[in-house]
């Protein structure tokens, strides 16, 4: 079944780095774009620094509304972003991403390290679950996440992920042909079974 929910905001996951490819930060920048072109909400980690201050900024000059979702301690070491649309200052990590994917339509990753990863992990597994039937992209600005997807290719391969799990993953460099590929998804068909893949 296609998903046919309209997307209203999307949640970015992305570095508190900037990285050392200045293509990282202007990638930020487009996709900040493409999301008021459309007039798509941005919702994230709450973070004025790296890659999520970049997106939040370029978001808010051009008028788009931008939520953020922070961790206490995070915000009481003065990285959470002061003139956002809405900032969510939360308990944990956990109740952190919790609310990021209550509030959102569909997930995007850009570059970014540990957290980054989690955060999609955590998306693509509850996806593979059924707990959500929301769109997952990458932003592979620069080849980023070439590697990433070669591991779930040979995860495929060796009987971990089936067919249906691996291609639940949109990919693209370019941010409009990313947004349409979300928009387009169709969710797997067959939920995982127990014992037949990790």
């Amino acid at each position: 079944m296609r998903y046919h929910a309209r997307v209203k905001n999307v949640c970015v996951f992305c570095g508190s780095s900037a990285g050392s490819d200045p293509a990282f930060r202007a990638a930020a920048c487009e996709m900040g774009e493409a999301l008021v072109r459309r007039g798509i909400g941005l919702v994230y980690g709450g973070a004025r620094i790296g890659m999520m201050g970049a997106i939040a900024d370029r978001v808010l000059e051009l008028e788009g509304e931008v939520i953020g979702v922070i961790p206490r301690a995070l915000a009481e070491k003065e990285v959470a972003h002061a003139g956002l649309s809405e900032l969510h200052i939360v308990g944990s990590m956990h109740e952190r991403k919790a609310l990021l994917t209550d509030r959102s339509d569909a997930f995007i990753a850009m570059p970014g390290g540990y957290g980054t990863l989690d955060e999609l992990c955590e998306a693509l597994t509850w996806g593979q679950l059924g707990i959500h039937a929301k769109p997952v992209g990458l932003l592979s600005t620069a080849g980023y996440f070439d590697r990433l997807l070669a591991f779930l290719d040979h995860a495929r391969s060796e009987g971990f992920l089936q067919p249906e799990h691996r291609a639940m993953v949109t990919v693209s460099a370019d941010p409009d042909e990313l947004l349409n590929g979300l928009s387009a998804y169709t969710p797997p068909g067959v939920e995982k079974l127990i014992g037949l893949e990790g």
